[in-house]
């Protein structure tokens, strides 16, 4: 056994075994295994959304930088730099994500195709402790006895498109995750003021005036942000069902997780605004009665000379 098959196949499938021993319901297995690793993966999805904030609120910084170094593309970079830092961005602060995703997303296209077209080599994958769970042993040792269907209706060992023809319930499926892609997608995505197109940027480019990376970059993300779901789609109907589902409820959890983080976020800057405006408030009383203190002394005062 490979090392990516001990170390990362083979804790997924057993996870996954777990779960399927107490429901024995492919599909709903899948869907709690997901939830279960977005929410393991939590952390890292908040900084990545920390991130994508901080990248929102330095947009009009970063077109106030770019109006004030106009004409000096060296001085504008620097201010750039310094302004990420200021705001305690990376340009890698969102990767780490997709890091960690990647091999899990691997390693279960590995468990499916266990699961559909090498049943009987379960007994090597699954921990000996596994095998006291009643389910667990009995698939083991009955590989046929295994419920592919999720809620008893779609198989998920069946592909969308394949040479045995299409499958329209998994087609609707693929192209609900391709949407939730792009929501979620939409929801990172820093805002930006400007509608212009790629070729008007090449157009003035072509003229001699210096291209805007940063528009540029706004331009192309947004470009990436319609053709990524579509080209997820393309890929989800030619994988087995269950991957489909599993990028499905993977979407679906992490634009509810972000909605929350987003949420919380707002509510706690409110409250540290909140907070610096009480103090702000006593502040200023303690200072009026200090001001109205030594007005009343110095009229004392200028009283008592009279």
């Amino acid at each position: 056994m490979s090392f990516f098959d001990e170390f990362i196949v083979r804790p997924i499938l057993n996870l996954l075994m777990a779960i399927y021993s107490l429901i024995p319901d492919f599909g709903v297995s899948v869907i709690i295994f997901t939830i279960i690793v977005r929410l393991l993966l939590w952390p890292l999805i908040k900084k990545q959304l920390h991130q994508a904030k901080a990248m929102r609120k330095m947009q009009p910084e970063l077109v106030k930088i770019k109006r004030q170094y106009a004409k000096n593309p060296q001085m504008r970079n620097l201010a750039m730099v310094e302004l990420y830092k200021k705001h305690n961005v990376s340009a890698f602060g969102s990767i780490g994500v997709m890091i960690i995703q990647l091999p899990i997303l691997i390693a279960m296209y590995r468990v499916v195709q266990i699961f559909v077209s090498s049943r009987a080599d379960l007994g090597k994958y699954v921990y000996d402790f596994m095998k006291n769970l009643p389910v667990a042993n009995n698939l083991v040792n009955n590989p046929d006895q295994f419920n592919q269907n999720f809620l008893g209706i779609i198989d998920l060992t069946q592909y969308a498109v394949s040479k045995n023809g299409i499958v329209i319930g998994l087609v609707i499926l693929a192209a609900v995750a391709a949407y939730l892609q792009y929501l979620t997608s939409k929801q990172l995505s820093p805002q930006s003021d400007s509608n212009r197109k790629l070729r008007d940027i090449l157009a003035e480019a072509g003229d001699g005036k210096e291209a805007d990376q940063a528009e540029v970059n706004a331009i192309m993300t947004r470009k990436m942000m319609k053709f990524m779901p579509v080209m997820m789609f393309f890929v989800i109907v030619y994988l087995p069902a269950a991957l489909a589902l599993y990028l499905t409820t993977a979407s679906a959890v992490g634009y509810l997780q972000n909605y929350i983080i987003f949420k919380q976020d707002s509510k706690e800057m409110q409250e540290i605004a909140d907070k610096k405006s009480s103090q702000k408030s006593k502040a200023s009383t303690k200072i009026d009665k200090r001001v109205k203190k030594a007005t009343e002394a110095r009229v004392t005062r200028i009283k008592a000379k009279d």
